[in-house]
C-alpha cells in the first residue's frame, strides 16, 4: 500500500476534530467540511455579542442545522461526535471567542449549555466582566469571574484561554476544577506576538491536567503568509514536546468566507471601538489553504515520522478525551 493510500485511510478511519473554526457559516462551507472528512468542530457562534445578539445567531445556526442536515449534526455529548462519525456527517460543537454574552447573569451559562455549548473563551483580547484579554494590562480573573468558573464547570462547558491574558488565564487555570484549554494557540518559542504562549504557559497548562489546540493562523506562524503544512507540523511537534502527546489538539482558526469587514470587526475592541491589531493579508499555509484540505494534514503527521496512534490523539482522539471529561458524558 502507497503511503498515500495509507495516510487517506487512516484519515477515514480516524476522529478528526477541528477545536476552533469562525468560518462563515454556510452550506458551502459545510460541503467542504466533508470533504476534509471532519468528524466535529468548534463553531465560533458569540465574540463581540451580548446575550440577545448572541442568541439570534444561535437560531440562525439552528436553521442551518436542520437545512443541512445531510451534511451536519449538533452536539451536547461525545457520544454526538462518534454518532457523527458512524452517519458519516460533521458534528457542531457551538462554541464562545468570549463570555460577554453571559452578561452579569450567570444563570445564563446554564441556558447556552442546554442550547449546545460546550466551550467559552473567558475574554476576546480585552477587558470584560471576567478578566482581560491578551491586548491589554491583564488584570487577573475577577470574584465574579471566579464564580462563572464555578459554573461553568458545574453545568460543563470547557474555558478556553486562547485570546485571554496570561495573569487572568493562570488564574483560571488554578480555579478550574475541570480541565481547561487553550482551543487555538502558537508557541511564543517559534513567533514573538501577544497572542503565542510562552513554553512556561503552555507546559503550565498541561501540568494542571489542560489541552492545547493548535492553529495555523499565519500571523502567528515563523513564517507568517508563507508558512506552508511543514510550519504547522513543526509548531504542533514543538507543542507536543512540551506538554506530551495526549494532551495537543488541532485548533484551524478557518476564518474561511469572510471578507475584510469581519476582520475589522475581530480587530477592533468591541468590534467597533479602538483598534487593537492589524493582522495585514491571511494567506492560510500553503497544504492547508481550506478545510477541505485536512486530510493533509494527517499525511503530514506521518510524513514528520509519527506512528498512526499518535497521529490519531492530535486529529481527534485527545478532544474526546478532555471533552468527555469537562462535559461528562
Amino acid at each position: 500500500m502507497s503511503d498515500n493510500n495509507a495516510a487517506a485511510l487512516l484519515h477515514r478511519d480516524s476522529i478528526i476534530i477541528d477545536g476552533l473554526i469562525i468560518a462563515k457559516w454556510d452550506r458551502a462551507l459545510f460541503e467542504d467540511m466533508a470533504k476534509g472528512g471532519l468528524t466535529a468542530a468548534n463553531c465560533t457562534v458569540s465574540v463581540w455579542e451580548d446575550f440577545q445578539a448572541t442568541i439570534d445567531n444561535i437560531v440562525e445556526f439552528n436553521q442551518l442545522l436542520r437545512d443541512n442536515n445531510d451534511l451536519i449534526r449538533p452536539v451536547h455529548t461525545t457520544q454526538d461526535i462518534l454518532r457523527a462519525k458512524e452517519e458519516g456527517k460533521t458534528g457542531i460543537m457551538l462554541g464562545f471567542q468570549n463570555v460577554h454574552a453571559f452578561e452579569d447573569q450567570l444563570g445564563y451559562i446554564e441556558i447556552f449549555k442546554k442550547l449546545g455549548v460546550g466551550i467559552a473563551q473567558m475574554a476576546y483580547n480585552t477587558q470584560n466582566l471576567v478578566g482581560t484579554g491578551c491586548y491589554e494590562r491583564d488584570g487577573g480573573l475577577s470574584g465574579y469571574g471566579r464564580e462563572v468558573v464555578a459554573e461553568m464547570n458545574r453545568v460543563g462547558v470547557m474555558c478556553d484561554l486562547s485570546h485571554v491574558g496570561p495573569k487572568t488565564s493562570e488564574e483560571v487555570i488554578l480555579e478550574s476544577k475541570k480541565p481547561v484549554c487553550y482551543s487555538h494557540c502558537l508557541p511564543l518559542g517559534l513567533k514573538d506576538h501577544p497572542r503565542n504562549k510562552s513554553d512556561a504557559e503552555l507546559k503550565f497548562i498541561a501540568d494542571h491536567g489542560g489541552f492545547v489546540g493548535v492553529t495555523m493562523f499565519a500571523p502567528f506562524l515563523k513564517n507568517g503568509i508563507n508558512s506552508t503544512i511543514e510550519d504547522y507540523v513543526e509548531a504542533i511537534d514543538y507543542i507536543v514536546n512540551i506538554v506530551g502527546e495526549d494532551s495537543v489538539g488541532i485548533g484551524t482558526d478557518f476564518t474561511q468566507g469572510h471578507d475584510q469587514a469581519f476582520f475589522e470587526w475581530i480587530t477592533h475592541d468591541k468590534g467597533y471601538a479602538r483598534r487593537l491589531t492589524r493582522f495585514g493579508e491571511i494567506i492560510n499555509p500553503k497544504g492547508m489553504r481550506t478545510i477541505g484540505d485536512f486530510p493533509n494534514l494527517t499525511q503530514a503527521l506521518l510524513d514528520n515520522g509519527w506512528p498512526a496512534s499518535k497521529v490519531q490523539k492530535i486529529m481527534g482522539g485527545n478532544w474526546v478525551n478532555v471533552l468527555k471529561d469537562v462535559w461528562g458524558e
